[in-house]
Parts: structure tokens; sequence; C-alpha cells
């Protein structure tokens, strides 16, 4: 185990995932995967002829970070927006299936339930589909997550606001999710997607992969210096107490900002990586569910880090179970 995080704790804190409850809002999705063999490439264009095999149906985007903590063991509420479709009521169906509540997730007639197929042929993606709505959400909409919020605040440890720029995370609903929760302990966990992180300002954690934060802080990074000026900016311009980049094969960088900004590196864990889909939803999934269990900032990320070096050798929207996890110990 990593130094910051001996075997025993890390089984104290992952025993806690039962007894704590993540509330996840943000942009609601369905992940379809479409399975099949190339074989020959079609004689009308010059592209692969994918022979189906089989086809999965998974829930996705802020509902792939609720399937994570699902997972884990963890008490998850979840809070988004779905249209009248067929699609939406398959999602419901899922979630009702897993006994999670649906009273956070509003019907919208106007819009379709985003849906993204993947066709994915001897383990690599072919081609990926998307049918969705970017439109911002109407503040009718908004003001009814944040009531749900609300009506939730007593039985959480942690919000996660997983954004997929889909519409439904804006700079109001971060501000009354921040009003609401307040200094009651809750902590608030951001997957940023827009590159204008002002938007999230009032949440305490960000996790940006590191071409999201080149872009909030309008710099590159070539070193490690890069990364430490990027991030002393990012953390000094918002206020947020920490922030994590995942730097893909790089592994990770814990930034906490105080009176000098302490920056904790964690390697990755992974032994081989055949899918990062979803991986940032494991990431920010463990880290909120360990907070919320009482982790300190680098004992969550110790476990984020370890869960996501599982999730990247599986292909395919997939989650960590608490077993793995344990295993991997």
């Amino acid at each position: 185990m990593h130094k910051i995080l001996p075997k025993k704790r890390a089984l104290d804190i992952i025993a806690g995932f039962t007894r704590t409850g993540v509330l996840v809002v943000g942009d609601v999705m369905v992940d379809h995967f479409i399975w099949g063999k190339v074989s020959r490439i079609s004689p009308e264009a010059p592209v692969p002829v994918v022979d189906v095999q089989k086809d999965s149906i998974m829930l996705g985007g802020c509902a792939n970070v609720l399937n994570s903590i699902y997972a884990m063991g963890g008490k998850v509420y979840v809070a988004g927006v779905i249209g009248s479709d067929d699609i939406g009521k398959i999602l419901l169906r899922e979630l009702r299936q897993k006994k999670i509540e649906t009273n956070g997730i509003i019907v919208d007639k106007n819009r379709p339930t985003t849906l993204k197929t993947r066709i994915v042929a001897h383990g690599q993606q072919v081609v990926r589909f998307d049918k969705e709505n970017k439109k911002a959400i109407l503040p009718k909409e908004t003001g009814k997550i944040l009531q749900y919020v609300d009506a939730m605040r007593r039985k959480i440890g942690a919000v996660v606001i997983s954004d997929y720029n889909k519409g439904v995370v804006s700079r109001s609903l971060v501000s009354g999710i921040s009003e609401i929760v307040g200094s009651s302990g809750v902590v608030i966990c951001v997957d940023p997607k827009h590159n204008d992180f002002s938007i999230y300002e009032g949440a305490h954690v960000i996790t940006p992969n590191h071409h999201e934060a080149q872009r909030a802080a309008g710099m590159e990074i070539t070193n490690g210096e890069d990364l430490e000026r990027l991030s002393e900016k990012i953390l000094k311009m918002h206020d947020f107490q920490a922030m994590l980049i995942t730097r893909g094969e790089e592994g990770m960088s814990l930034f906490e900002n105080g009176r000098k900004i302490v920056h904790t590196y964690f390697p990755t864990q992974a032994k081989e990586v055949y899918d990062v889909t979803g991986a940032g939803d494991t990431v920010i999934g463990v880290l909120a569910l360990s907070l919320a269990a009482q982790a300190g900032l680098k004992e969550a990320t110790c476990l984020a880090n370890l869960a996501a070096g599982i999730v990247v050798g599986k292909i395919g929207t997939s989650t960590v179970s608490r077993e793995e996890l344990i295993k991997v110990l």
C-alpha cells in the first residue's frame, strides 16, 4: 500500500462506505455498446462491416458515477434531467432495479435522453454516435434539482457535480448547491467540462484531467514546474480547497490549497490499459465516497487511484466493486 494509507486504515474507510450517502448531480446519460466482429470492408464505401454479436445498455455520464458508488456499496442518490423517451424509461427502470430512488430525475418532454452509442469490434471502438440536446435546462428545472438537494442534505456526506456539458450544470446550480449544504460538512466534488472554472466556485474539490486543466488555465503543461504553476493559478483564482488532476499513464496529482500549495503525486496503478471510458467517473465516485466516509484527501485519492487502475483494465463503461478494491489492497 501507499505509505499515506496503511492497509488497516484503507479497510476501515471501505467499511464506512455502506454507512454514508453521496448525491450525484449532473448530466444523466445512457451508454449503448454494440459488440461485433469485422471480417470485410463494405463494397458501398471504404468502411468496415460489423457483424453484430450482442449489444448492451449501461448507465452513463453522471449515472456512471452513481454506478461506481453503488458498486462500492455506498448509499447513492441522483438528480438530473432525461427525456420522455424509451431510453429514459430504460434508465429509470435500471435505477429502480438497483433500488435507487428516482425523485431527483426530471423528465423533460422537449429534449431526448442523452444516448451515446459505441460500436466495438475486436476490443476496439469503430465509431460512436451521440443523440443529445446540449441547451441549458430551464431555470425551473434547476430549481427542482436544488429542492431535491435540500431534501437530501441530511442523508449525505458528499455531493458530486458531474458535468458533461449537456446543459444541466450551470453557475446557478453550483452556487445553489453550495448555499444549501453550506457549512454542514458535506463535501462538494466537481468533475468539470467547462473551460471557465469560475462556474464551479463554491465547490471544495475539482477533478479535471490534464487537458481540462490546461484549457482552464490557458497554459500548457510540459514539465512538473508547469503543472505546479498551473495548479497554483487555478486554486488561487477560484478558491477551491483542492484539485486532483488525472494525468492518464502519468498517474494523478493532488494539489491542496493553503498558505502554500501542497502537491502529492500518485503514480498510476494500472497494469494494462484497455479502455479509459468512464475512468474519470470511477475516480470522482470513489473519491467522494471516501471523503463522505471521513477519509482525508490524500487517503481518498489513494483509493480513487487504486480503483482507476482496475477500471482501465476493463472494456466498456465499467465499474469497480468493493471486493475488487479490497483485493488490490
